[in-house]
């Protein structure tokens, strides 16, 4: 899309975003307009009504979105929010408007998923929630109905991820070997998705590149390369840095999880 084409597009946007709120109660319009955290966008969900939503996704976390704390939280959203991948493991608020039936409460989702075409065509800011998060915008006894309306007008806003009891963990991909190792990325708190990572070698002082090869998973080529590893974290949205110093041990092994001491502050 041209840069003109691209303003047109958020200035309809905008416009339409506007006419919404025009339609709401005074309190609950001046308190939107006041917070520029919350910004427009339009949502439907997937999956059984009352499911956990995608059972993998396009992040790669596979079953690890059945279980808690992911369970019927998960969120696909559109190209704009996924990122070609890095936008996994962002966490949103994400509250629908009508309050004849919507809740005040916002629900919190994780992105797990990646939802093309349709809905989520390029541009548009979308999310496709899981059917119990998105039942749980509405007001009590009404979630059937809410999933009934199809498409919702909602706002959204970034939150930090909290996972309690949870620290960052890699997972080591299958296929790996001492000449190409692929980690996927667990449990990442505060902000959740990740700018860069890094890792080093055992009696190293050299920060090695991993690059990004899909959803939340990293690789580097190289070696041999000899464990144990420590792996170094850059947030995408602030830039803060984690290192967990040799959570990788060096007899790792494929299809092996390593659970670090640290995580990211909410």
């Amino acid at each position: 899309m041209s840069d003109r084409g691209t303003r047109h597009y958020r200035n309809l946007v905008s416009f339409l975003f506007l006419i919404i709120i025009s339609c709401l109660p005074v309190s609950v319009r001046s308190a939107y307009l006041s917070d520029p955290h919350w910004h427009p966008a339009t949502a439907t969900w997937y999956g059984e009504p009352d499911g956990d939503g995608s059972d993998g996704g396009a992040c790669g976390y596979g079953s690890l979105v059945d279980v808690r704390p992911m369970r019927a939280r998960v969120g696909a959203v559109s190209p704009v929010l996924f990122k070609s991948g890095v936008g996994c493991g962002a966490c949103y608020k994400v509250k629908c408007l009508d309050s004849r039936i919507c809740s005040r409460r916002a629900v919190t989702i994780i992105v797990t998923d990646e939802c093309p075409g349709g809905y989520c065509a390029f541009g548009r800011t979308h999310f496709d929630l899981s059917g119990a998060a998105f039942g749980r915008m509405a007001v009590a006894g009404e979630g059937s109905q809410l999933r009934n309306r199809g498409e919702l007008s909602v706002v959204f806003r970034r939150t930090p991820c909290k996972y309690p009891g949870k620290n960052v963990a890699f997972h080591v991909n299958e296929g790996s070997t001492e000449y190409w190792l692929s980690l996927l990325v667990e449990f990442e708190g505060g902000d959740g998705d990740i700018g860069s990572m890094h890792i080093r070698q055992v009696n190293s002082p050299n920060w090695l590149e991993m690059k990004h090869l899909w959803g939340a998973n990293w690789c580097i080529i190289g070696g041999p390369l000899h464990g144990p590893f420590s792996v170094k974290l850059t947030s995408l949205s602030t830039q803060r840095s984690l290192s967990a110093r040799e959570v990788i041990p060096r007899n790792w092994s494929p299809r092996a999880t390593y659970t670090s001491r640290l995580n990211f502050s909410p």
